[in-house]
């Protein structure tokens, strides 16, 4: 594969992850969706099939890494680094990308959402309700959830823990259940029984932080939401963005070692 296929590929591969994977968050969040309040197993189904169609489209190009995780797993594994820097770059581009097409598609969405009283509170709104009690937490805006992942409990340790489990899920199922004869990246097969995994980790272990897994698809929508001209939006939550990050590279390289260990 060329520098350039794996740039095209990552970029193409992640930003249909992204918007199909913040797309299902948008379509069960925002007020004015036809899908709202459709519940966690909507998303943890609607993150797995983005991760099959992403996988499917982008394989043929870079082999469909779109996980900075993943990236380093195989390098690791493989001992070769020189392409790693490309795949990160398109990774973190593709991912900005589908989460600013998601902006495109939910347009009025969000701004019925932000605009309505009782999501972000101000003068006549009902302060006591549920929705109102979320917006004004403290750090995250009323709609990061849509872009980036956040901890329902707030705990360091617990949070960067639960990143780093799930992500040594994933990547022992791709490195041992998911990669193409030349073992650089995802295969068809591979790419149906990663996205399933995808759903497993999401329904199992997802309750605690939104399951990132993944650093770029949690840094690099959570960028474009603090860059969005989007009203009352809030906070981008910076103070906990290292953990989705820091937790999914930990988690990638523990898992790679244990392959090398166990499996090789």
């Amino acid at each position: 594969m060329s520098s350039s296929d794996i740039f095209i590929g990552e970029t193409i591969g992640t930003a249909i992850l992204i918007l199909l994977g913040g797309g299902v968050c948008a379509a069960v969040t925002l007020k004015a969706s036809k899908a709202r309040n459709a519940g966690w197993l909507a998303i943890a189904f609607g993150w797995g099939f983005a991760v099959m169609t992403a996988v499917y489209i982008s394989a043929p190009l870079s082999g469909a890494h779109l996980n900075p995780a993943v990236t380093v797993a195989l390098a690791i594994k493989d001992g070769s680094w020189t392409n790693v820097p490309i795949y990160f770059a398109g990774q973190l581009l593709g991912a900005m990308i589908g989460a600013a097409l998601v902006w495109v598609a939910y347009y009025g969405q969000f701004h019925a959402h932000l605009t309505d009283k009782e999501i972000v509170g101000g003068p006549g709104a009902q302060a006591t309700t549920a929705k109102a009690v979320e917006a004004q937490e403290k750090g995250a805006g009323p709609v990061l959830g849509i872009f980036s992942t956040g901890p329902e409990i707030r705990n360091v340790v617990q949070n960067l823990a639960t990143e780093i489990i799930g992500t040594v899920v994933l990547i022992l199922a791709v490195l041992t259940q998911g990669l193409n004869d030349s073992g650089n990246g995802l295969g068809i097969l591979g790419g149906l029984i990663t996205s399933l995994v995808v759903v497993s980790i999401g329904l199992s272990l997802g309750g605690p932080t939104g399951y990132a897994i993944n650093p770029a698809r949690d840094l690099g929508p959570r960028i474009v939401h603090a860059l969005l001209p989007l009203p009352n939006k809030g906070g981008s939550d910076w103070s906990y963005a290292w953990i989705p990050v820091v937790g999914p590279l930990v988690g990638g390289a523990i898992a790679a070692g244990i392959y090398n260990v166990a499996f090789a």
